[in-house]
């Protein structure tokens, strides 16, 4: 079920160095698992406390959303986004990115927009909003349809696609990820 008041006070921003405590706090509170939508992937958690390292890193991400930027060739342009509550925005719930076109790994498992809402910030309809939110923004990007991915035993992202007008194209087998469902949302229906 959606807590519609939460949703409406759900807002995307631009990460910042700013909130860095609020962003650690936010991604340790997921442990040792993987952080979906963070892109923390190439920094390690040591240099993502030490301040230097961190803006660095933040200045990076930031470039990924520009096209202008040259890529490793194993990435693509994307637009990372912290997820807050208007009343609280100082204390990060998750992270989303929306990918701006997809790779041979993000069409068969990553898709164009990954999110993760920190545990204590679940089931109140944090996921839901947020992935809304980027909708609006793969639509600013010219996207006409996006692929959403979700490991097949995690219902609640599953539902949250779904809520989102994500319709199932496929289960698949990844050697590296498991199974992992495939849905495509199509951002032209309602216009």
């Amino acid at each position: 079920m959606v807590n519609h008041a939460t949703a409406d006070r759900i807002r995307l921003i631009a990460p910042t160095t700013e909130l860095h405590d609020a962003f650690l706090d936010c991604a340790f509170e997921f442990g040792d698992g993987h952080r979906d939508g963070f892109a923390t992937d190439s920094i390690s958690d040591d240099d993502l406390v030490d301040p230097e390292r961190f803006a660095a890193w933040v200045a990076l991400r930031a470039s990924y959303a520009d096209e202008a930027t040259e890529l490793p060739p194993d990435r693509v342009h994307d637009t990372l986004s912290w997820i807050v509550d208007e009343r609280d925005p100082e204390r990060i719930l998750g992270s989303i990115s929306c990918r701006h076109r997809l790779n041979d790994f993000l069409l068969n498992v990553g898709g164009h927009i990954g999110y993760g809402v920190r545990p204590s910030a679940r089931r109140r309809g944090v996921a839901t909003a947020a992935l809304r939110l980027a909708l609006e923004q793969a639509k600013t990007l010219g996207l006409q349809r996006v692929l959403v991915t979700c490991k097949n035993d995690n219902i609640a992202s599953a539902r949250t696609i779904e809520r989102n007008g994500g319709v199932l194209e496929d289960v698949r087998e990844s050697p590296d990820h498991g199974t992992v469902r495939r849905y495509w949302i199509d951002l032209a229906q309602g216009d």
